[in-house]
């Protein structure tokens, strides 16, 4: 059974809560990943013994789990993939058609040649993120207005107040939840890390001239390789409450729709709790073990040269494993 930790609970107001994944005491296996699962757990066993000891997968059951996320994160990876090649209804991208759908939403807007929506939709995926339990509800009753019409990137963009003053007055209403990556976010129009705040200094680092504008100056700015303008726009991002992994999010969303030419090249250890403990983890022994942010980075960098995964898929399935690196729990929000 899910279970819920409530975080905010105060006089009338509507709680808070952070949904617990269900935990599986055995990896569970897609049948059609299980020569990709095989393959991922000897390369990882072949690199342990011919290239850097890996003592947090020194066992079979360790790394036969850390494998098991990197099917995990690939498989994500692949969606999005599959989400884009095929034609997308404009149902799909209208949140008040009952079949709203923002992953194929945003697919939807990027073949039909409006960027600066899908770049919208972009941020507010990363902002209110996607839990298991109540998946895009919260995202849909906002971006849709409660089923009154929809909180646009012409219409924000041009009076972003308009927003602020209608969430304020129906935060109450809205259902659902944040995702785990956004738990500590908050509807309440009082709190410290309230959505006006949020979105204005999100249309802020945007500027005036919107998203392709902006992705295009930076382009010039930093150069024509992918992590190199990833690494460019992650470091200019100053979105309030958006820390390294909202970051990390939105910025891999970018990239993974083909909104600008962006992947990570690295990942990110400064100010990771997750993927860092994972690493030191993995190549240390120890969730905490001796180690600076560059040996990791080096020491994932020597990895993924064999895995050949990628280091957004490097980041999160060494994040999810060593919250239980024994035992596979597949993280969905």
């Amino acid at each position: 059974m899910t279970r819920f930790i409530e975080l905010i609970s105060s006089g009338g107001r509507r709680p808070e809560f952070f949904e617990m994944p269900k935990r599986m005491e055995q990896p569970e296996m897609w049948p059609t990943r299980q020569q990709q699962h095989a393959q991922i757990s000897s390369a990882l066993h072949d690199y342990s013994a011919n290239v850097r000891n890996l003592p947090g997968a020194a066992e079979n059951l360790a790394r036969d789990t850390l494998a098991m996320q990197f099917v995990a994160s690939l498989r994500r990876e692949d969606y999005y993939r599959r989400v884009q090649e095929r034609p997308i209804p404009k149902r799909k991208a209208d949140p008040n058609s009952g079949t709203f759908d923002a992953e194929r939403a945003v697919a939807y807007h990027m073949q039909t040649g409006n960027v600066e929506e899908a770049a919208w939709l972009v941020f507010l995926m990363t902002h209110f993120a996607r839990p298991a339990s109540s998946g895009w509800l919260r995202l849909q009753q906002v971006y849709g207005r409660l089923g009154a019409g929809v909180w646009d990137w012409q219409t924000v963009s041009h009076n972003p107040q308009a927003m602020i003053s209608w969430l304020a007055a129906t935060w109450t209403s809205i259902d659902g939840r944040f995702g785990n990556h956004r738990k500590y976010e908050s509807l309440r129009p009082d709190s410290n890390r309230s959505f006006s705040d949020v979105l204005l200094s999100y249309l802020g680092w945007i500027g005036q001239g919107g998203h392709q504008a902006f992705f295009a100056n930076k382009i010039l700015e930093a150069g024509n390789n992918p992590a190199t303008i990833f690494d460019a726009l992650y470091r200019s991002m100053n979105v309030r409450t958006f820390g390294r992994l909202a970051k990390f999010d939105y910025l891999a969303l970018i990239g993974r729709y083909g909104i600008a030419p962006i992947e990570p090249g690295s990942a990110y250890f400064k100010g990771a709790t997750g993927p860092a403990s994972g690493a030191r983890l993995l190549f240390t022994g120890s969730h905490t073990g001796a180690a600076t942010e560059a040996q990791l980075q080096s020491w994932v960098d020597q990895l993924d040269a064999s895995l050949h995964v990628g280091m957004a898929v490097m980041e999160d399935a060494l994040c999810n494993w060593q919250k239980s690196p024994t035992s596979f729990v597949h993280f969905k929000g």
